[in-house]
């Protein structure tokens, strides 16, 4: 590679991540949830009533001998927008999905439909590519649908063994007051963040952004997960999908330089080289976004066996690429080899190998675009 490609690497390194950081042992991170597991659902769509099936409007029977008379236009078809779901539940380290045993799903979510896009690092921005309107809600649906499989009863919810409520299309954590923050409290900084961008918060949400969550428990939450406030947060976290999925992308920016840092001198050029590849492939930013929300960063030291599996291990574990559509199957095949490692590496008890199947099902959308 150029001298000038390198430099342009080293900028497109300034970007940032993480909704949540995956390791479980790296408790100084502030980005950090737990570990996912990604299981689909089939789809479904919307009936369409067509407008041939609604009544006429009746015409008046008596008309002047005289009157040109006008002949009724031929009602037109309806097109009505047919919304399709890929649905993949989040699966993290000691939780269950509501559904364990899912269908894979053949079809990918509706997305708005828009020229695709080759990504480009815009003189001050940091070197990261400036994401459309469009590209920010498809990513936001996409993630939407890994981590809660689509579904808005999900925005607002509490993982079986878990001491926190995840929140939001990406499942932002958010402990109780006094609590230990083992995986970091990141809903907070997504409520700050809403506010910024006039978002009204009702009162009790405000007052528990700087309090912590109102459940002490998952008990406590599953008493009171039908109530007008626990229905009023869910509307809310629905009507902003897009304002999270940038608050995503925001992270992605100021997290992203430590990616190449922490990596060993022998191997920062080829993950700076595979970051810019899969960065600057039309639904790459897809792909690396998703999987630090789903996996983390893997900055921190810990793991199982001293092997981590998030990001940079992706990244170094993925063979030298170049911008285009190989390097999202690149970058699919070494996050699958990584996992695979992680399960080998886990205690047996653990049985991670029943999350192989949904895991392989949500790197899979990193094979095509979704932008």
């Amino acid at each position: 590679m150029k001298t000038k490609n390198l430099i342009g690497l080293a900028a497109l390194a300034t970007w940032g991540l993480s909704a949540c950081s995956h390791n479980p042992q790296a408790v100084n991170t502030t980005s950090a949830i737990p570990e996912a597991d990604a299981l689909s659902t089939a789809p479904h769509s919307q009936q369409v009533r067509s407008a041939a099936q609604q009544p006429r409007q009746q015409v008046a029977k008596a008309l002047d001998l005289n009157y040109n008379r006008m002949q009724p236009q031929r009602p037109q078809r309806a097109q009505i927008p047919v919304q399709r779901h890929n649905p993949a539940q989040a699966q993290h380290v000691g939780y269950a999905p509501a559904a364990r045993f899912i269908p894979q799903a053949t079809s990918r979510p509706h997305i708005p439909s828009y020229t695709p896009r080759r990504a480009t690092a815009p003189k001050g921005n940091g070197g990261m590519p400036t994401l459309s309107q469009a590209e920010l809600r498809a990513i936001g649906q996409q993630i939407f649908v890994n981590e809660g499989g689509g579904n808005m009863n999900r925005l607002v919810h509490w993982n079986v063994g878990e001491d926190f409520a995840a929140m939001g299309i990406g499942h932002f954590t958010w402990y109780p007051s006094n609590r230990r923050q083992r995986f970091g409290n990141t809903f907070p900084g997504l409520l700050d963040h809403m506010a910024s961008k006039g978002v009204q918060l009702p009162t009790w949400l405000q007052q528990a952004r700087r309090t912590g969550a109102p459940w002490r428990s998952r008990s406590e939450f599953l008493r009171d997960q039908h109530s007008p406030r626990v229905k009023q947060l869910q509307q809310i976290l629905y009507n902003t999908r897009e304002i999270q999925a940038e608050y995503i992308v925001n992270r992605t920016r100021r997290a992203m330089p430590k990616l190449v840092k922490a990596s060993a001198s022998h191997s920062r050029q080829n993950v700076a080289r595979n970051l810019n590849a899969v960065a600057n492939t039309p639904g790459g930013w897809y792909a690396l976004i998703d999987y630090v929300n789903f996996k983390g960063e893997g900055l921190g030291s810990g793991g199982y066996k001293g092997k981590s599996w998030g990001l940079r291990q992706v990244l170094e574990e993925m063979r030298p690429s170049q911008p285009g559509r190989q390097s999202l199957h690149e970058f699919a095949d070494a996050a699958m080899r990584v996992l695979n490692r992680r399960v080998r590496n886990s205690d047996p008890k653990r049985n991670e190998a029943r999350w192989l199947r949904g895991w392989q099902n949500r790197v899979n959308t990193y094979r095509n675009p979704v932008v």
